[in-house]
């Protein structure tokens, strides 16, 4: 069986945040961050036209979702024992264990995953563009996709997407 791909990967497709690891130990890193680059590779039908999607259609939307992320502290919204609370328009507190933060608001991102892993935010990345895709362009033959963020060379946290009525 026959299939084609596009393929994603350009220097500003990147983001820098920061985050702390937190282990099932119940151990935490220490606040820190990375500059993570983004990379994806979408499987689809061929259009009558050749494409499987315009490349022009698919970076400004991931773009877009890297900048969302940029310059920002992620907090893992869905850990069972990290809170936060927006404690006025300005402040968020957040407590793990021992540990108490208060950011600026506006620096702030919770995200719905357990962990600030490169995984996780993988799979946010992917999620987030496939219902990006189909909210820009309604029924569209995604069939896989794969969706990297790299800590540093060579080291890439990868969620993959395949839908079942096509894979």
């Amino acid at each position: 069986m026959e299939h084609w791909s596009i393929a994603i990967e350009k220097e500003y497709l990147k983001f820098s945040c920061a985050h702390f690891l937190i282990f099932p130990d119940g151990s935490k890193e220490r606040l820190h961050g990375h500059n993570y680059h983004v990379a994806c590779e979408i499987d689809g039908a061929l259009s009558q036209f050749g494409l499987v999607i315009d490349f022009k259609m698919v970076k400004p939307i991931i773009k877009a979702l890297c900048d969302e992320l940029d310059e920002h502290w992620i907090i893992p919204g869905k850990h069972h024992e990290l809170t936060f609370r927006h404690r006025d328009d300005a402040h968020t507190e957040v407590v793990y264990r021992q540990s108490r933060y208060l950011a600026p608001t506006d620096e702030v991102i919770v995200l719905p995953i357990n962990n600030t892993s490169a995984e996780n935010f993988a799979s946010w990345l992917g999620r987030s563009l496939c219902a990006r895709l189909r909210d820009t362009f309604g029924r569209l033959s995604v069939r896989r996709l794969r969706m990297s963020v790299s800590e540093t060379k060579g080291q890439d946290g990868v969620y993959h997407y395949a839908d079942d009525e096509t894979a």
